[in-house]
């Protein structure tokens, strides 16, 4: 596969009006979980799904939000509805984030980030009201979601007008599902022609500067990134052009390849289980859960 056919299947193939995989209904039920708005853009508010774990009231733990996959059109925070459940069940409070999309609002990409970031920045905020350490929030996603959460970590150009930018919007740690982390050609790479065959029209912003993989810096969190190997519509080459970014800068980042998998694969067993326990153990090295201590959820 060319580096010409590598962008164009990125950003067309997210960019398609529907994405098979992007599992769940919208807006989505989901028994138990607290449900809070994070922001308001004229009628549309967005909303967090949070599932806590049973504490001790003052505790204050760890958190990740979430952010589906969809190509920025479509989509349901409840696709990460069984990770969620999971990782309450260890510990961490487990929140699905909503945001703006093309099918649902008119949007473009640049509005998905802001709408991200102001998600974090959110949480950060509520850290208190919510038994949150506002130094242990992680953020996740899968396709255009991992896209977003990359984002919170490195971008921070498309920020909403008007928030306290006092509170910081960038993670502590990434874990990251097949992720759309290049979106604009990287030294090194044969990507000519590229800027001609998307323009910046279509995602609100030139591509160079919603790209993660071109924001990178030290200092980065900690990241975790599963992404299987025969994925056409990101290309695992594109994970391991951001990998070896994070690792040029000084950041930890692990890349898990699932052999012979699709875009998508972490939706289904057994794929689902592995890449959570891969993720287990990537919070256990934090020091964000306890291994082998699973907690109950509320």
């Amino acid at each position: 596969m060319s580096a010409r056919t590598w962008f164009t299947t990125i950003l067309l193939g997210l960019l398609a009006p529907t994405v098979a995989w992007a599992v769940g209904e919208y807006p989505p039920r989901i028994d138990g979980a607290r449900v809070e708005t994070y922001k308001t853009v004229g009628d549309t508010k967005l909303r967090l799904w949070i599932l806590a774990p049973k504490r001790a009231a003052d505790a204050r733990s760890p958190a990740i939000v979430f952010f589906f996959g969809g190509g920025w059109r479509s989509g349901s925070p409840q696709q990460f509805e069984p990770q969620c459940r999971h990782l309450a069940a260890r510990g961490i409070v487990a929140i699905m984030a909503d945001y703006r999309v093309a099918s649902r609002h008119g949007v473009k990409p640049v509005d998905c980030v802001g709408d991200a970031r102001s998600a974090i920045r959110w949480v950060r905020a509520n850290a208190d009201r919510l038994g949150i350490d506002p130094d242990r929030i992680a953020a996740a996603g899968g396709s255009a979601g991992g896209h977003l959460a990359g984002s919170t970590a490195f971008i921070e150009e498309f920020d909403e007008p008007g928030e306290n930018r006092a509170v910081s919007a960038a993670p502590n740690a990434l874990l990251l599902f097949n992720p759309a982390l290049v979106l604009a050609p990287l030294p090194g790479l044969d990507l000519a022609g590229f800027g001609t065959r998307v323009p910046a029209a279509r995602l609100g912003a030139g591509p160079e500067k919603l790209s993660p993989a071109h924001h990178v810096k030290p200092g980065g969190p900690p990241t975790i990134i599963f992404h299987g190997s025969a994925d056409e519509t990101v290309p695992l080459v594109t994970a391991e052009a951001f990998a070896a970014a994070m690792k040029k800068a000084g950041n930890r980042c692990e890349l898990v390849e699932a052999e012979g998998q699709p875009h998508g694969f972490f939706n289904r067993e057994p794929w689902r289980s592995k890449t959570l326990a891969d993720a287990d153990a990537f919070l256990e090295s934090l020091g964000w859960i306890e291994a082998d201590a699973p907690a109950t959820a509320r």
